[in-house]
Formats: C-alpha cells, sequence, structure tokens
C-alpha cells in the first residue's frame, strides 16, 4: 500500500492542549510531520464534525511479549492502541523473562521495530526480576534506551532500597514509576474492604495498603527533588495526600485508570471477574475522589493499565482469577462518556490528561503535541457517536473488559503515525 506523503485533514475542531488550541483548522503533513499551510497535497480528508487532536500516550500497558503472547503481542497490543487513538505506549516490564537487562530490552526493541503500528516505548525494572530484593543494573537499562523504570505488578517493601533507586535513577535522568502497595495489608485480598467485601464474603484489600506507600513516595520525592510517578491510585486518600503534596511543591505525578472513574464495588455483586484489577474497584466516595482530582490537577494523566489475559484465566472463579483488564480500544469512549458528556472535564482538559500529561511524566515534550515541526501523530475521533461497546470486535487479543455491552458517547475514527493512517473505522 503506498501511502500519500502530503496530507491535509480539512475542517476538523482541532483541539491541542499544548498549544490552547480549539478551532476548526486545517491541518498539514508533509513526509510525517507537522507543517504550515496550506501546501498542495496528495489527498484531503474531510474531517468536518470530527476532532483532530494529537495522538494519545498510554504510560501504562502491558504487551506481555515475551512470554506472554497467548495473552497479547507487541503486534496485536500495538494495532488495539491505534484503535483507540493512541500513538505512543508505554510498556511494562513483568513480561517473561522480565524486561530487567540490556540484552532483553534489545530484544523488544527489535520486536517493536519488525511488528508496531505504533511507538513503543520500553520501560525497564527498577530491582532484578522485579522482586524488589535488589537494584537492577539501572545504568545499563539507561544506555539500552529504556523510557522510565518499574516494577509494575509489584512494589518495592525495602525503604531504604526504593530510595537508592530513585536516587540512583536521578542521576540518569530516569522517570520513575510505582505500583503502590504494601503487601503485608494488601495480604491475600482480592476486592476492595469494605461493604460490599463484607456481604459478599469476599477477603478485602484495605485502602492504605496503596495510600502507605503513596505517603512513603511522597517523602523520597521530597528528600531526592526528584518525580515519582504514582500508577493507577485508586483510594480517595491516595489524591488528598498527593494534592497536599503538589502544593508544597514536592515532584510528584499520578495517574487514573477509566475503570476506576466509571465503576465501583458494588460491580462485584455480579461475581464476575472481568470487575477484578488490582488496585480494586473501589467505593463510591473514591471514585467521586478521583474524579475531582482530575477536575483540580492533582491526577495529570489517564492511563488503561491494559492487561490482557485469556479466556481461560478469566473464566476461573473470583478469586482464582488474575487481576487485570483491557483498556485500550476503550479508554477515549469511556472517559468521553463518564467525564467529558457529564461536565467534568472539557474536552481540553480531557484531552490534557492523554497527552501532556504523560508527556510530561516521560520527561518527552515532543509528545502529545501538534506543533509545526513535530511528528504527525494524530487521532480523530468523534465525541458525540453513540455506538455499543462489543470485545469480539477487539483488535487486542484479551477480550477480559467489564464493559462489554456499555453503551458510549464518542468513538476514534482514525490514528495516525508519523504521517501514516495506522487505523480507519469503516
Amino acid at each position: 500500500m503506498t501511502h500519500p506523503t502530503k496530507i491535509c485533514l480539512k475542517g476538523g475542531r482541532f483541539i491541542d492542549p499544548s498549544q490552547d488550541i480549539d478551532r476548526e483548522a486545517d491541518i498539514y503533513i508533509d513526509n510525517g510531520k507537522i507543517v504550515a499551510g496550506p501546501i498542495d497535497v496528495d489527498e484531503t480528508i474531510d474531517c468536518t464534525g470530527y476532532v483532530v487532536a494529537p495522538g494519545l500516550v498510554d504510560v501504562h500497558v502491558h504487551l506481555r511479549e515475551p512470554g506472554g503472547s497467548a495473552k497479547e503481542t507487541i503486534a496485536s497490543g500495538s494495532r488495539a492502541a491505534a484503535a483507540g487513538g493512541f500513538t505512543t505506549i508505554v510498556a511494562m516490564p513483568n513480561t517473561t523473562p522480565r524486561a530487567d537487562t540490556a540484552s532483553t530490552i534489545e530484544w523488544i526493541k527489535r520486536r517493536v521495530a519488525e511488528d508496531a503500528v505504533v511507538k513503543v516505548l520500553q520501560t525497564g525494572c527498577m530491582t532484578k526480576g522485579g522482586e524488589g530484593n535488589e537494584m537492577a543494573g539501572i545504568g545499563s537499562l539507561a544506555k539500552a534506551g529504556v523510557c522510565a523504570i518499574t516494577d509494575d505488578g509489584k512494589c518495592v517493601q525495602n525503604h531504604r532500597l526504593m530510595r537508592n533507586i530513585v536516587e540512583y535513577a536521578k542521576t540518569f535522568q530516569l522517570p520513575i514509576m510505582d505500583h503502590c502497595e504494601d503487601e503485608s495489608l494488601m495480604g491475600d485480598g482480592v476486592m476492595h474492604e469494605g461493604y460490599w467485601s463484607t456481604l459478599l464474603g469476599m477477603k478485602g484489600i484495605p485502602y492504605e495498603s496503596e495510600s502507605i506507600m503513596v505517603s512513603r513516595n511522597i517523602m523520597l520525592a521530597r528528600r531526592s527533588e526528584w518525580n515519582i510517578h504514582m500508577q493507577h491510585i485508586s483510594a480517595g486518600q491516595s489524591v488528598e495526600l498527593l494534592r497536599e503534596a503538589k502544593s508544597k511543591g514536592i515532584p510528584v505525578t499520578a495517574e487514573v485508570t477509566p475503570h476506576h472513574i466509571a465503576l465501583n464495588d458494588e460491580n462485584i455483586k455480579k461475581f464476575d471477574s472481568n470487575y477484578k484489577m488490582n488496585p480494586p474497584l473501589m467505593s463510591d466516595s473514591h471514585r467521586r475522589a478521583l474524579i475531582a482530582g482530575l477536575k483540580d490537577g492533582t491526577i495529570e494523566v489517564i492511563a488503561t493499565d491494559h492487561a490482557p489475559h485469556t479466556w481461560t484465566e478469566k473464566t476461573k472463579e473470583f478469586d482464582a482469577a488474575p487481576f487485570g483488564i483491557v483498556g485500550l480500544e476503550t479508554a477515549l469512549p469511556i472517559t468521553l462518556t463518564e467525564l467529558y458528556h457529564t461536565g467534568h472535564l472539557t474536552l481540553t482538559q480531557l484531552l490534557q490528561k492523554f497527552t501532556m500529561g504523560p508527556a510530561k511524566v516521560l520527561r518527552r515534550p515532543d509528545l502529545g503535541t501538534l506543533s509545526v515541526g513535530s511528528a504527525a501523530d494524530i487521532v480523530v475521533f468523534d465525541p458525540d457517536a453513540e455506538n455499543v461497546i462489543d470485545p469480539d470486535t477487539f483488535l487486542s487479543k484479551g477480550r477480559n473488559t467489564p464493559f462489554g455491552g456499555y453503551v458510549a458517547k464518542g468513538k476514534v475514527c482514525m490514528t495516525f503515525v508519523n504521517g501514516v493512517c495506522v487505523f480507519k473505522r469503516d
């Protein structure tokens, strides 16, 4: 297939938070870059009635490769990302083997170059094997080109080790992303500890399991003067701690997932393991606190924590099923429905959480912008189109979502990476 090198996206509502732009405009692409127009083009695409925005950036994705290709591959996961409007995704290191050495990073980068249709940035482990006992070779990981370090899926329990990791990462200017969880408090819990866990007879996870480690990381960020990014926060107390820390200028950031915005622990009364994730769905007061944190800027990022599992794994009984759901293809429709159409956020504010916020965390100002000269990474979407989410249509290998049958208002129409259309909805 031959791709035109000069394209005009004509007449759309151009929203770019990085430039404080929200107006009708024609966007010109020349050889994969955004250029000032008008210019002579090979193709004009009518975007009247649609939003044209910087491609979305997801800082929290599990691609499962190497070692888990039955669940997802770099090829299938990147296609799912494109279908969701994401042009850059950040892959977590909890693969098999763990991405804790330069050789594993190099293998992944080669596979990305061969198979990915969107930009894939790879993280490396903070500790060897992600086991939280000994620091990984952070210097060699930095040299191999990781975009950040994290033990996602696990949290370093040893505070002295975590302090050393933060200080060492700072010397290499590497972002740190942390899955905040006190394992002694979590125990063998499977859902939020509260009214519904008691009623359903399930072992609960207290919200303090998360907020204690958020507090720990705030103290380490203040001491080191280096940003620590809190992954998939879910507790109202975590929002309060982060709000206070940011008011004091402590370098911390945080993300929240669409499912923690849209759902609460009452949904688990269905005993459907597609509602099982870590951190667990919280009570509605926590959900409202997350939305408040998005509205006042305490939470800068929305990320999917896309975690595909096989049908066999997820059809086990709730206690035995693995944590995690897919999210790349549902994130924008759900957040448009739950945050934009409810009046909590404007379109510009919502897009900030998917573009400028992630770019800040990654220290990558080249991402999440359509300024002249930047890469033509673009999403075109209809913010008002009503559609019913159907997992059978996903491009991801994973079908493990609680949103099957969810009536969303908003859908992705086209996605461009470096000026090439990598997804187009029929």
